[in-house]
């Protein structure tokens, strides 16, 4: 009863490297939070008080990366901005919030849903 362990490999097995983008990204500020974007991408980001539909334009650029050139604002870089589409408005999943003190008595329960504004990058300039 020989047991054989079998190593295959497929016939294009070597390492998969991925390759840079030679797109333009950039780091944007919103919400209080910071997102690296490039054209196309989908982002979900903070709640924003437009609808679908709406164009966003973000001023707040921290920096921006064009192949191997990269400009670095301090604290932003000046005249560039990134242009989005809301694509929609929603809430994430529900989080339970379970408070509990032991021989007090004191349990309290409660649930949140964080609300969220999904965003398609389209142009960055700057």
């Amino acid at each position: 009863m020989g047991l054989q362990a079998s190593c295959r490999t497929a016939p294009d097995s070597e390492p998969v490297m991925k390759e840079l983008k030679a797109d333009m990204n950039a780091i944007i500020v919103t919400g209080g939070k910071q997102y690296k974007v490039a054209e196309g991408d989908v982002v979900y980001i903070e709640k924003l008080d437009q609808e679908a539909g709406d164009t966003v334009k973000f001023d707040q650029v921290l920096a921006v990366i064009d192949g191997e050139k990269a400009t670095f604002g301090a604290p932003t870089v000046a005249g560039a901005s990134v242009e989005a589409t809301v694509v929609k408005n929603g809430k994430g999943k529900k989080i339970r919030i379970f408070k509990y003190n032991p021989k007090k008595g004191y349990r309290k329960r409660q649930g949140h849903r964080q609300p969220y504004t999904k965003v398609e990058i389209g142009k960055i300039s700057v």
